[in-house]
């Protein structure tokens, strides 16, 4: 075994592991697997990529690491042949809204250079080409013109401006000037009487005048010249039978109305500097606006019943006074649904009387019952709205007009961030914001069809080759749906790490150590392989690949595997396999290896529930790429939502859906996606969205206390003869407050010692020795346990302890139940995964007794977890709906899906080519639908597990 092809690590020891020590082979595919909470991270990243950080900031001078921050050493008594390493993890880290995906990936600056080097400036009004020309460019273009004929060389003074324009044309008849032309007609200085100053007209000063021949080629220059000169570069030539004159221009500016166009240079088109920025967003693209949807939530109210939300009474009745009055000057009926009302009603209603009249209208004080007289300007809704929204002082106020207001697409740029120079430059008939507006397929096909003429494309050939060479690796890891001005911030953790693939590959590294975190999530089946094609080409570029992954697809195309476990937690935390699939699978131990061998599977119940049991149905939506489609969400069933990454998944059950109820519950949420209407609400009690979000932000929310077992416990402990005789009541065991927790380390039970140009070093409380309790509380005992020992026991211990409180036992029975066993009571928050913190939840709502209507809905919750968790996870989901409940999953892993009750597919394919319906029913229905990606990917697991793969 030769040292220099191996990473070679020894008495690693980070969270779980167990002294572990593995040999892994280096510019090879491998994948770490195992249960969930085994110990997978804490090898690959917490180990070995944090190790391979730290030595490489380790490198720098002392200078220059007082600014990177100070790195922990890892756990570990040795790694040999550590190569230098780049994480690419499930985060999305950049919430920066001038971050984009054509940002991240380096499009965007590549599309800068390409726009400032070959665009062509055209003049958003006339439409028409921005050239700069010179002189002998115009004179020479003249002369080719037919000889014999008559032209008029013109100097454009005044375009389209009011004012009386006597006075201009006695200035220039005083120098010499006889003829001009006044809104297109010749007019002689002296018998020129004047113009309407009320109206817009144009003036142009006749230079001279020619008949096209040889030798006048010095007079026409010369005429051009004082054209220009007068008319700051502009120039008009008039061709006798002609009734348009040709324009010029000396400057990089419109022949026709002057529009000017900057020298082009990459600032122009960033939206990040002022030079390029459009004035009116700053170059977000988005503005706050009141939005007329909020306003007006149901055009079908008439305005007695109430039609314009924000002037419904809540604590004071004067805007329903003014309203009332309004109606009655302007004989607005009020009685009649707004939709019907005359346009002209409606617009002064939302926006205000332009003439701005008094309204005078008698109205009640409301503390001293009085009437008085209010004399007012109507403003309209609109106006007032925004108004109160930027005066008020008050936070209450301001949090009920925010309901109102919304994050729109900037009207002036309309969301492409840029000011209007940037805008008015082309290539292949679009501007940039056209360009990134567009998905990753269709820009690659925008550019593969891009022409230029032969100087031209000298310049632009090699950018348009970076262009195109990323936009095909975003599409190689099944990014072609996205938009390249799609906010990083938007970007599932799944989406930004592929993008972060895609930038790698890009990069073409070798000898890097990548260190990814299950790479395969949020991507549909369809798409594993081009995923796997990608990783295998960064793999041949001469890297090693660390991949942690519980996709068979991913396992099995590996060249080298290391399973941890054998179970998670303590339980977890060693080696049990190292190889190939072979290997795995003939390890007894290796519980991966059984679901390879298929010794272990997940099976469909064998009957579907039935469908009739009420529905709630979205109709008309329409929000992002969903193309108005009415789908039928069946209750008290198993329901998962499938389809190719980006087909509306997400968007149909998270932004319309599950926003749409909890508004129609009354629980204040974000606006949700535009639909027409939701039907059935009704028929359900309650919403609870599971999310694999962290439990807690800090160390001191844990397990025992978000499953408010730890209240139980602490009544318990309150109950005991020492605990009464001292007087201590239920709060004395809490370590959040004063009373029974140490208050040296304010029952954090760890201390932080700052090294300054060492990393900090966390010791035990020296006064608690890590318990978090002071002395006095820890003598209260119950069975001979202190509140500190049972908040370190293991679920499964603790569940043994408690047998005898019913109460207790329940609770911890449900984190049982979900395969949560191994976790301790007190184990801090932050170092729960993702899985670990959505079953804590699960196991939660599990504790709850309800009537059997809950709507459960989940996002992928098969996220960071194996196969057997999975199989855990779908008997607590099945369980759900047993009791009368309806569960709703968005999921691509074939093992849940079939075995879903009712299937909606999404489709055919991402962006702007999903948003429809493909197929729905139950998955062996779906299974026969030949359009259905998802549902011949069922059929083929199907088929390879009958034949024993």
């Amino acid at each position: 075994m030769e040292t220099n092809k191996w990473l070679k690590v020894r008495g690693a020891k980070t969270h779980n592991l167990k002294d572990v020590s593995v040999d892994i082979p280096k510019d090879q595919f491998v994948v770490f697997t195992g249960l969930s909470g085994s110990g997978k991270s804490s090898l690959a990243f917490d180990t070995i990529y944090a190790e391979g950080k730290r030595r490489y900031v380790e490198s720098l001078s002392t200078y220059a690491r007082q600014f990177l921050g100070q790195m922990d050493k890892a756990e570990v008594d040795q790694i040999d042949g550590l190569s230098p390493a780049i994480a690419i993890e499930q985060k999305t880290t950049n919430h920066n809204p001038r971050s984009t995906v054509g940002t991240v990936t380096e499009i965007y600056d590549y599309l800068r250079l390409l726009y400032s080097r070959v665009g062509v400036p055209y003049c958003p009004h006339d439409h028409i080409p921005i050239i700069a020309q010179s002189l002998s460019e115009i004179t020479e273009e003249i002369m080719q013109w037919e000889e014999g004929t008559k032209i008029q060389i013109l100097a454009p003074i005044v375009q389209k401006e009011n004012g009386d324009l006597k006075a201009i044309v006695e200035r220039w008849k005083k120098e010499g000037y006889l003829r001009f032309y006044i809104d297109e007609e010749m007019v002689l200085g002296d018998e020129f009487a004047g113009v309407d100053p009320n109206k817009e007209h144009s003036l142009s000063i006749v230079i001279d005048r020619l008949v096209m021949k040889k030798g006048i080629q010095t007079r026409l220059y010369e005429s051009l010249e004082l054209a220009g000169q007068l008319a700051d570069g502009r120039i008009e030539v008039l061709k006798n039978k002609e009734k348009e004159p040709h324009t010029y221009n000396e400057n990089y500016a419109c022949a026709k109305c002057g529009f000017t166009v900057e020298e082009l240079t990459p600032t122009l088109f960033s939206f990040n500097s002022p030079y390029g920025a459009c004035p009116q967003c700053d170059g977000l693209g988005r503005k706050l606006e009141v939005d007329l949807e909020a306003v007006i939530p149901d055009d079908g109210l008439t305005l007695e019943e109430g039609a314009l939300a924000p002037w419904q009474p809540k604590s004071s009745n004067y805007y329903r006074d003014l309203l009332t009055a309004a109606c009655e000057k302007f004989s607005i009926p009020m009685d009649v649904p707004f939709k019907k009302l005359k346009k002209k009603q409606r617009e002064l209603l939302l926006y205000g009387d332009k003439k701005k009249e008094k309204i005078r209208f008698e109205r009640k004080n409301e503390f001293t019952g009085e009437m008085r007289t209010a004399e007012v300007t109507f403003e309209g809704v609109v106006p007032n709205v925004w108004r109160r929204y930027n005066e008020t002082s008050s936070d209450t106020v301001r949090e009920q007009l925010k309901d109102y207001i919304q994050a729109l697409p900037c009207p002036h740029c309309h969301g492409y961030r840029l000011n209007d120079q940037a805008l008015s430059v082309h290539i292949g008939g679009k501007n940039i914001g056209e360009v990134t507006a567009l998905s990753v397929e269709e820009a690659l096909q925008f550019f593969s069809q891009l022409e230029f003429d032969s100087v031209h494309q000298q310049i632009a050939a090699p950018i348009q080759k970076e262009i195109q060479s990323r936009l095909q690796f975003l599409q190689n890891v099944g990014l072609d749906y996205l938009t390249l001005n799609r906010t990083a911030g938007s970007l599932s953790g799944g989406e930004s790490q592929r993008i972060r693939l895609a930038t790698q590959i890009g990069a073409n590294l070798s000898g890097v150590l990548y260190v990814l975190d299950e790479p395969s999530i949020g991507l549909h089946q369809r798409d594993n392989d081009r995923l796997l094609s990608s990783l295998r080409a960064m793999q041949q570029l001469g890297n090693t690949l660390i991949v942690v992954e519980h996709d068979e697809d991913t396992i099995r195309a590996a060249d080298y595997i290391v399973e941890i476990g054998p179970k998670a937690g303590k339980n977890g935390g060693e080696i049990i396999v190292t190889g190939s699939v072979e290997d795995l699978i003939k390890e007894p131990h290796s519980i991966t290896g059984q679901y390879l061998s298929q010794k272990k599977q997940i099976l469909p119940r064998e009957e579907t529930r039935p469908l009739d049991q009420g529905e709630i149905i979205v109709r008309g939506a329409k929000e992002n790429n969903l193309q108005n489609i009415e789908v039928h969400f069946p209750l008290h069933t198993f329901t998962a939502v499938t389809g190719v990454s980006g087909s509306g998944k997400s968007t149909l059950v998270n932004q319309i859906l599950k926003r749409g109820l909890w508004q129609k519950m009354g629980i204040k949420t974000e606006k949700p996606g535009r639909h027409e209407e939701i039907l059935g609400v009704e028929q359900i009690e309650k919403i609870i969205d599971i999310d694999q979000s962290p439990i807690g932000r800090t160390p001191r929310s844990n397990p025992a206390t978000y499953t408010s077992v730890f209240d139980d416990i602490r009544e318990l402990f309150a109950q005991t003869k020492e605990a009464k005789a001292r007087g201590y009541q239920k709060g004395r065991f809490s370590f959040n407050v004063k009373g029974g927790r140490c208050e040296y380390c304010k029952g954090d039970g760890i201390l932080k010692i700052e090294m300054h140009f060492l990393p900090d070093v966390y010791v035990p409380c020296e006064v608690c020795k890590g318990t978090r309790y002071n002395s006095e509380t820890l003598e209260v005992k119950y069975r001979g346990k202190t509140i500190a020992e049972v908040l370190d026991m293991t679920v499964a211990e603790a569940v043994e302890f408690f047998a005898a409180i019913p109460k207790i036992e329940r609770k911890l029975q449900t984190l049982m139940d979900v395969g949560l066993d191994y976790i301790t009571l007190g184990q801090p928050a932050t170092t729960l995964s993702g899985g670990e913190a959505q079953r804590i939840k699960l196991a939660s709502e599990l504790q709850k007794k309800n009537t059997g209507n809950y709507l459960y809905i989940l996002d992928e919750p098969t996220t960071g977890l194996h196969p057997d968790d999975v199989k855990r996870l779908l008997d607590i989901l099945q369980r759900l709906v047993d009791n009368g409940n309806t569960v709703l999953v968005i999921e691509h892993n074939l093992d849940v899906i079939q075995c879903a009750d009712y299937i909606i597919d999404l489709g055919p394919e991402g962006g702007v080519k999903g948003g429809q319906v493909i197929a729905t029913g139950t998955p062996k229905e779906v299974a026969q639908c030949k359009e259905s990606y998802t549902g011949q990917y069922l059929k083929k697991l199907w088929k390879e597990r009958n034949n024993g793969r």
